[in-house]
Order: structure tokens, then sequence, then C-alpha cells
């Protein structure tokens, strides 16, 4: 029963005073709602509307894009109640050891740290790629080996996370301010291109608005999502079945408000801002998201959207390029406050992972003069400079799919179980119509899932095997919990 030994809530929370494990509360509810705009707005407002719009919902795109948001809404509101009711670091890590114990709690977190980590390394690639563009259109890009995917060795991508990592150790409040400063630039870009597309959008783009279903070729082998192995049941695009489809893709652009949640310790009023911060990035983001695919499918006809770049290409072919460099410099910014905040959650995981004995305690101090887990931000930074130095990871990048859906899996499941073995705890925001919110928000995450390619599910059960192969390894016997309990039983012989 040791691996289903839960933590109590008062214990973690009492955790978050010990001397050298205490972190500065210094965020507000507009700190967090920034971080949260900050994570989930990246390259793929550029890129994911205009391709989804080809390939599976014609102009309806901004129905998959509302129904994906109110798809992590449900998520969002079980994010939002642990989040007040355990404000402590390590988001669905530390919810799933006060509901499913420690086992579970330790593959969650091993999952999230593979999330995160992987995310900021893939999110680094792409910013050198956006960085390599630009300094090409000013005559002064760096040779093919040194930038981009392809790289031998991607001197940007690493200059990048490194930087990151110094503004991290620096203290969260430079990082908050760093990362308003950053979004105030990438939000701008994207309403400059909206109000700018506005004044090319023709009427005649948006018809039909919900074109006729066609059929998709099934794909083969282990590139097929994992429901048309198991049911047979092959993508569709177009038409309401199309645009359904078109949902398990988009949802992939909210993902990241769960991130706010690993920022707990550090918010000042975590109890009311947590799901502030939670639920108002993601409606922020959700705006954002359906301005832009109506105005590029208003600009250009859907079927005559680019693959790589459909908004910038959308702007070339009404006779507007200078728009493209705008993109370039909206991504670039947007992928720097993704790669900061990815970074600051995964540190925070891993410092609440080490504090709880699982790994190696010595990483859970506190730096004294700034206030931040400093060493498991390095380490973190480290490891995510050598990852998007040295290794393509574009087919890898499914892997941080799969990781959040889990988690916002049994964060879903979670609060049921809390309500049941915990009603008395006070939960300062309360998930509504518990438990059909719960029980579909779990519904949602397992579809979605179930869409992945059949390698991706091969390549996360691995991974989650060489997580259980640790913790059995080193986490089961230095666990702090278990510690506590195996003197109690000997004080009381």
């Amino acid at each position: 029963m040791g691996l289903l030994r839960t933590k109590p809530v008062e214990r973690s929370i009492a955790d978050t005073e010990e001397p050298g494990h205490r972190l500065r509360r210094e965020l507000s509810a507009t700190d967090l709602i920034v971080f949260g705009v900050g994570v989930i707005i990246g390259t793929g407002i550029f890129v994911l509307t205009g391709r989804v719009a080809r390939d599976y919902a014609g102009p309806a795109v901004a129905f998959s894009f509302v129904i994906a948001a109110v798809a992590c809404a449900l998520a969002a509101l079980c994010y939002a109640e642990f989040a007040s009711t355990v404000p402590v670091a390590g988001s669905a890590y530390t919810f799933s050891y006060a509901t499913f114990g420690e086992f579970p709690a330790w593959i969650i977190g091993w999952d999230l740290l593979l999330e995160l980590g992987l995310a900021a390394a893939v999110v680094a690639v792409g910013w050198s790629g956006y960085a390599q563009s630009l300094l090409q259109t000013l005559s002064i890009g760096l040779p093919e080996a040194l930038a981009g995917e392809n790289s031998v060795f991607n001197i940007p991508a690493v200059l990048v996370v490194l930087l990151v990592t110094g503004v991290l150790v620096l203290g969260v409040r430079l990082s908050a301010r760093f990362n308003q400063i950053v979004v105030a630039i990438k939000v701008a870009v994207i309403l400059l291109v909206i109000f700018l597309g506005l004044f090319f959008v023709k009427a005649a783009n948006y018809r039909p608005f919900i074109p006729p279903p066609e059929s998709n070729p099934a794909t083969e082998g282990l590139q097929a999502p994992l429901m048309q192995v198991l049911f047979g049941i092959t993508p569709v695009s177009f038409g309401w079945l199309g645009v359904f489809a078109a949902v398990a893709i988009v949802f992939f652009a909210y993902i990241g408000f769960d991130i706010v949640a690993s920022a707990a310790e550090e918010s000042r009023r975590p109890q009311r801002d947590l799901p502030i911060g939670i639920i108002g990035s993601l409606l922020i983001c959700t705006l954002l998201y359906v301005a832009v695919s109506l105005v590029v499918v208003g600009m250009q006809n859907y079927t005559r959207l680019s693959q790589e770049a459909p908004l910038a290409d959308a702007f070339k072919a009404v006779g507007q390029p200078w728009v493209a460099t705008v993109i370039s410099v909206g991504a670039i910014a947007g992928l720097t406050t993704v790669v900061l905040i990815l970074m600051l959650g995964q540190s925070r995981v891993l410092f609440a992972m080490s504090r709880d004995g699982l790994l190696p305690d010595w990483l859970a101090e506190v730096h004294p003069r700034f206030g931040t887990p400093y060493r498991t931000t390095i380490l973190v930074g480290l490891a995510a400079a050598i990852l998007a130095g040295l290794i393509p990871l574009s087919t890898l990048a499914e892997l941080v799919n799969i990781g959040t859906l889990f988690a916002f899996l049994l964060v879903s499941m979670g609060v049921l179980v809390l309500r049941r073995t915990r009603p008395d705890l006070p939960r300062a925001f309360r998930t509504p119509l518990v438990p059909v919110v719960p029980i579909l928000s779990a519904l949602t995450c397992l579809f979605v899932m179930l869409n992945l390619p059949v390698e991706t599910w091969l390549r996360f059960g691995v991974w989650m095997a060489l997580g259980a192969m640790l913790y059995f390894a080193y986490g089961y016997r230095h666990s702090r919990l278990g510690r506590r309990e195996r003197a109690a039983s000997a004080s009381t012989r």
C-alpha cells in the first residue's frame, strides 16, 4: 500500500514554509494571466489556423477553435479547483499526490518532466528557425549547420534557452516583467495582423462556410491514429465531422494553461488569483484564435492556403509581403515567452518532486538572494539547451501532446476523488456541475489521445516504463512521506 500513500493537503502546504524550500510570493492575477497567454500562444496562431482550415474544416475552423476551447475549459475548471485548494508548486504532480497516491503522482510528475522539457527544446528549435529567417532578411543569416531544424549544432536555440534560464534564476518578479514585455509585443503583432487583414477580407471566401464532407485516405502502420487501429475509424475532412476532426488538432493550440498552476507557491493570493489566471488566459487566447482564423479564411479561399505559412502567404497574395516580416517578429516574441514559461513549469515540478524526496533533495534548495529554485532551473536549462542544440525534435513533438492530455485526464478525475475523500477542505473555487464537468473533461482528453499515432503511444509507454524503474530504484526508498511513516511505525513498537 506504500505505492498509494497520499500526501495530506495540510502537509503539502506546510512544506512550502520550510526554511530553504520557501519560494517568494511575487505574482499577481495579472502576472498569471500573462503567463497563461504567453505559453498558450506560439507560432500555432500563424500556422495552425490556416492549415486546419485547408485540410479539415474550411471557413468553419472558427467553430473548431470554439469547441476545442470549451473542451479545454472543462479541464481548466478542474485545474482551477485544485490550484485554489492545494496552492503548492508541482501542478498535476502535487494534485495527484493528494488524491491517487505516491506512485501515480510520480508517474504524472515523470510525465510532466518529459512534456515540459521536450516542449521547451522543440519550441527553442522553432524560435531558431524564425530568428534565422529574420536574420536572412537583414542579409546576416547564420550557416545552415548552425541554425534551424537540420543544423549540426543549433546556436540560436541554445542561446535563447540559456537567456531564459538566466532570467528565471534571477527571480520570478524579473521573469514576470520580462514576460509581460514580450507578450505585449506578441499580442500587438497579432492585433495588427487581425486589423490589417480585415481590409482584405472577401465575403465570397466564406462560402460555403461548412464545405461538403470528403473521405481521407487511411494512414497505415505506426503513423495511424490509435482510434483508426482500434475501431477502424478514419479521419474525415469538411462537413460537421471535419469540424470535429479539426477539434482534435486545434486542441493542442490551447495547451499551456495548466502551467499557470505550477506557479501556485509564487502567487500572492493563490486561492483567488490562480483560477483567474487559468480561466482568464484561456478566454483571451480563444478570442485571438477565433479572430485570426476568421481573418485568414476571409483573405484567401481555404483551398489555396499554404501548408507552411498560411497567414503570411495570405498577405503576400493580397500584395502585402512586408506583413510576413511582422509575423516573424511576433513569432519570435511568442516563442520566447513559451520557452520561458515551459521551463518555469518544469523547474517547479522538478522542485516539488525533489522536496518530497522522490528525487535528490539537494535539488530543492532555494537561492537565498533571488528566492528561486535555482538548482532545478539550471538543470532544466542545461538539459533543454543540449536537446535544442543537438537533436532534431520535430518527430518527437507529439509526445508533448500525449503527456499533457494524460495530466489533464488525471486532474479531472482527481477532482471527484478529492471531493469524496476530503469534503472538508476549504475550496476557494469549486468546479461547477460536479461530476458532469470532470467526467466530460476526462472523456474529451481520452478522445483526443486516441487520435494520436500508435508510435506516439509506444514512445510514451517506454518513457513511463523508465520512470517506473527509477521510482523503484530511488524514489520509493527516499520518499519523505515514506520515511515519516517508517519513523512513526518504529516509534510505536
